[in-house]
């Protein structure tokens, strides 16, 4: 599976610098004037993981192949768009399409760069963002809801779209839903504002190490869980440079994690994500699955013969393989471990499926 973010917010908040920045492109234009992004452009990025390289040196692997992550760069929303205004539902039905949003906040100073509230207001601009979210999940509860449409959901989702829409007339928080209902059923829904979240502060260079009176507002506000400072433009200019380079320049100006990294943990973190991995002479490879995820389901990630003949699972711990070598060493020392049907796979864990077609 590949974890799929979409970068939204309002216009002129650096979500397309971000974009190029994390994406090492340029393919979203970055230009000073409101919904320059009208198609959503996609980046697919490979997951760092230096286990990788660790585990393909003792498998003398030829080919090293990361797990992904895809970003989207979704045009710029604005106040109305759940009743058109500026791109209004096109920009919607984009965010509908992704596993989690990536909230784009203003939380720097310029008067070169165009802001489309006559303030810097990083709490005001979220609440714009996700008010717009619920509303369009009002409309689209509300339609579907209809004599004529009701008929054709199950009960499950009947029962989650009734107390959505108890919840936003109640002003309610629509994430307590979660608590409720079975994580699946709630994807399935399509709604907007239950979508996992990543904030990102979006600031200039001289706030990067402690943020500054905007970012301190908005932590004040949405806590620091799920909320990340970075410079868009700062990681557009460590893009450019080299291995070394990027690493002076890191130190410099004191940045111990690029963007792309502090993104990838998060979302793993809210998405519940793990990485098992496959090595061998051929190749060595890195796979995404939920966490609790059986040995069938993760062997399923590979081909779906692999879960359906699913007959044991060879397993060794990263930190077994390394230090024994690779696979031979580890079942000879007892670190090789043959697992079932039943089997929680752990991140980290190297697998060898052996499986019936």
């Amino acid at each position: 599976m590949s974890l799929k973010c979409g970068i939204v917010g309002l216009p002129n908040v650096g979500k397309s610098t971000l974009f190029n920045a994390l994406t090492n492109s340029s393919k979203a234009q970055a230009a000073n004037f409101p919904f320059c992004t009208i198609d959503p452009n996609i980046g697919i990025v490979p997951v760092p993981d230096e286990r990788l390289n660790n585990l393909a040196k003792i498998s003398k692997s030829k080919k090293i192949i990361n797990t992904t992550i895809s970003f989207v760069d979704i045009a710029g929303l604005v106040k109305g768009a759940s009743k058109g205004e500026g791109l209004g539902n096109k920009f919607l039905s984009h965010i509908r399409e992704v596993d989690a949003t990536i909230h784009m906040i203003r939380c720097f100073d310029s008067d070169d760069i165009q802001n489309v509230n006559p303030t810097v207001d990083p709490v005001r601009d979220l609440e714009i963002i996700e008010t717009e979210m619920m509303l369009a999940d009002l409309e689209s509860i509300q339609k579907r809801l209809e004599k004529n449409n009701k008929k054709n959901i199950d009960n499950e989702q009947l029962k989650i779209l009734e107390s959505a829409l108890s919840y936003i007339n109640d002003n309610k928080n629509m994430n307590d839903l979660k608590s409720l209902f079975d994580k699946k059923q709630l994807n399935q829904s399509g709604l907007l504002s239950i979508k996992p979240k990543i904030y990102v502060c979006n600031v200039d260079e001289q706030s990067i190490q402690n943020g500054n009176h905007h970012t301190k507002s908005f932590v004040e506000k949405y806590g620091q869980e799920n909320t990340i400072i970075i410079s868009a433009d700062i990681e557009n200019q460590i893009n450019e440079l080299d291995l070394k380079e990027k690493i002076n320049y890191m130190e410099m100006i004191g940045l111990k994690e690029t963007g792309l990294n502090l993104l990838i943990q998060k979302g793993y973190k809210i998405l519940d994500l793990e990485t098992y991995f496959t090595s061998g002479p051929e190749e060595t490879r890195a796979w995404t699955i939920q966490k609790n995820c059986t040995a069938p389901k993760a062997a399923g990630e590979i081909h779906t013969d692999f879960e359906k003949g699913f007959i044991k699972a060879e397993t060794v711990s990263y930190e077994d393989f390394i230090s024994n070598e690779g696979w031979v060493n580890s079942k000879t020392n007892g670190k090789m471990r043959l697992e079932g049907k039943d089997y929680i796979v752990k991140d980290g864990d190297v697998l060898n499926f052996r499986f019936n077609t």
